[in-house]
């Protein structure tokens, strides 16, 4: 008899990425599943694609402007062009004071209202919400011009529950 899943778990998803414009074909995938107060969050080594990643993602969405590491500002607000959420997207890389810094940003305020992605979010936003998306994306390590990229997509909370990420792999 297998022990039962764990109740607010979705599952995971294994995914092959093999190109930057493939892991940019995965946002836009992922933003067809997104709506106001979804929480993403990506996590990878430097280089992995997690801003390639959102900018597909915001081209799903529809938002405006360029999507770019925002590294430098931590976090940067795209507005929709139509009747979908604005996409928040934040960098965590440089936070090192976990959700009080993360407090400081006001994400919760724009989380009903807004699709959060966060990177570099581990041990930073967890508290905002249990329900979220992550993302983990592995790389080759090392002097390599390998592109592929193994993707762990996991769904956690009711809110995950139900949705079938497997078209994610389509």
């Amino acid at each position: 008899m297998e022990a039962p899943a764990a109740p607010h778990n979705a599952g995971d998803l294994e995914l092959t990425v093999t190109s930057p414009d493939q892991m940019r074909e995965l946002g836009r995938r992922l933003a067809k599943l997104l709506r106001a107060g979804d929480l993403v969050m990506l996590s990878g080594e430097l280089g992995a694609g997690k801003t390639t990643l959102t900018r597909g993602l915001g081209e799903g969405l529809g938002v405006r402007g360029a999507v770019t590491s925002p590294t430098f500002v931590i976090a940067r607000v795209h507005p929709s062009l139509g009747d979908g959420p604005p996409l928040v997207h934040v960098d965590a890389y440089r936070l090192s004071g976990g959700l009080d810094e993360m407090e400081d940003l006001d994400l919760d305020v724009s989380l009903p209202d807004s699709v959060i992605v966060v990177e570099w979010g581990e041990g930073k936003v967890e508290e905002l919400t249990e329900e979220r998306l992550q993302l983990v994306i592995h790389r080759a390590v090392g002097d390599t011009t390998d592109e592929v990229r193994h993707v762990t997509v996991t769904g956690l909370g009711e809110r995950w529950a139900a949705v079938d990420l497997s078209v994610l792999s389509a």
